[in-house]
């Protein structure tokens, strides 16, 4: 039998009481101080979720899947470098002739920068904090198509890198975005 490390049991524990104590799970721990730039996930939430389902399931073959995802990002009402950022997906699954579902997820999430610049902040909004809401708005999409009655639509996993670069090229050959 192998012995238990020393002091294992102590660590676990300062641990739990850092991340479970009485203060919020997300303050530092008393003395303990971060250097440089900061992202901070405040909250998480549904703003608007919308599931349309028309009722007409007997096409034959696979629909067609329109899918659209739009990142935003704005300071918030409570200034100190907060900002909410939202999370737009929609799909309409059709045939030919027939629209058999369309939803819409507002999926937005408060963030807080600190000491980042002005394109560190950036960057960060339409990089980081999507990549964080993406898998849980992914999963509402999937529950919600399925308690609708069809097969879960599972969004294949996003690059925000590409889409910010894009985004960013397009800003500087004076293009408008895309509808």
């Amino acid at each position: 039998m192998l012995a238990p490390w020393p002091g294992r049991k102590a660590r676990i524990h300062e641990r739990q009481q850092r991340t479970c104590g009485a203060r919020p799970c997300s303050a530092p721990a008393a003395g303990y101080r971060r250097s440089g730039p900061q992202l901070r996930a405040l909250s998480q939430y549904v703003k608007d979720l919308s599931f349309e389902n028309p009722g007409n399931r007997s096409s034959d073959g696979r629909p067609n899947i329109d899918l659209g995802i739009d990142v935003s990002a704005q300071p918030h009402e409570q200034g100190n470098g907060v900002y909410e950022v939202n999370l737009k997906l929609n799909a309409k699954a059709h045939t030919e002739d027939t629209t058999l579902f369309l939803i819409e997820l507002d999926y937005g999430g408060l963030f807080q920068c600190i000491q980042m610049s002005d394109e560190e902040t950036e960057a960060s909004l339409l990089i980081e904090c999507p990549r964080l809401l993406f898998p849980f708005g992914r999963r509402l999409i999937a529950d919600i198509t399925r308690e609708g009655g069809f097969p879960p639509l599972l969004i294949d996993p996003v690059d925000f890198v590409q889409l910010y670069r894009q985004q960013k090229q397009r800003e500087t050959q004076g293009e408008a975005p895309p509808a």
